[in-house]
């Protein structure tokens, strides 16, 4: 029965808002662009390992790439703005806040993790399941989660966040990465990016040379391609940190107190 209620929401969502599945457009008349994609684009289908990989790649989709979605990180604007599109809300409650000037700007750890929430969201909600229940995180949970994605701590990374919580795997075979998982990665000019990643760029003996990916960039949101230190480019392979949501199955237990807190 309860599978049955969430069904009934999610098909409500898509039919007639699209704002069941991310809360921040409270005026019905100004749907985003991303919701209004989500709204009518269908169900995602699974991979074989049942990762998050595809509906990361779905959720990409729904995002303009004609600069209509800027870039910003002003300093002391964290009270009133968190790097996310729209306002991410979970158990009820405003885990990120959209920049107030209504732009839908974002800067590079908002953006993806605001594709991280929308996407788990859909599965979820694709799913039956409830949308507000990232294997049992409660809200301080997933607040902490955010933080340690955002690099609050020394370590910190998208991947640490990801394997803290259970929900997937550290990728450390490049061979191995996979289109829609969650990278950082770190330049020799002092300079750092959350993306996803989405493939690699390979030289003539197929040496892998750079990356291409999806984020929030200096000219606003979409794909950009970048090279390692030692093929002409800033990129330091010592600091790529690659992690991989999976399958709900193989979600893990965590335990709060082995996990480093960002919020004391």
């Amino acid at each position: 029965m309860k599978r049955l209620v969430y069904l009934c929401i999610f098909l409500f969502a898509l039919y007639f808002s699209g704002c069941a599945l991310f809360e921040g457009d409270e005026n019905p008349g100004d749907i985003s662009p991303v919701n209004s994609w989500l709204a009518r684009a269908g169900d995602v289908l699974d991979d074989e390992e049942g990762s998050l990989n595809p509906y990361v790649l779905h959720v990409i989709r729904g995002y303009p790439l004609d600069g209509s979605y800027p870039y910003r990180w002003e300093k002391n604007e964290y009270d009133i703005y968190n790097g996310v599109t729209e306002d991410l809300v979970y158990r009820e409650r405003i885990l990120a806040r959209a920049h107030p000037n209504g732009t839908r700007c974002s800067n590079c750890c908002g953006l993806t993790f605001e594709i991280f929430f929308r996407s788990m969201r859909l599965r979820n909600l694709q799913k039956g399941m409830d949308p507000d229940d990232f294997n049992s995180m409660n809200f301080d949970d997933l607040f902490n989660m955010m933080l340690i994605w955002f690099v609050v701590g020394k370590g910190d990374s998208p991947r640490e966040a990801i394997t803290y919580y259970g929900l997937g795997e550290a990728v450390d075979d490049w061979e191995e990465a996979r289109s829609g998982d969650f990278m950082d990665i770190s330049r020799n000019n002092g300079t750092g990016h959350s993306v996803i990643f989405i493939s690699w760029l390979r030289d003539e003996k197929d040496r892998i040379a750079g990356l291409r990916y999806f984020s929030s960039n200096s000219k606003g949101v979409g794909f950009l391609e970048e090279r390692f230190s030692d093929t002409g480019g800033k990129v330091l392979r010592e600091y790529v940190h690659i992690g991989r949501v999976g399958s709900m199955e193989n979600y893990r237990a965590f335990d709060r107190k082995a996990v480093p807190n960002r919020n004391p």
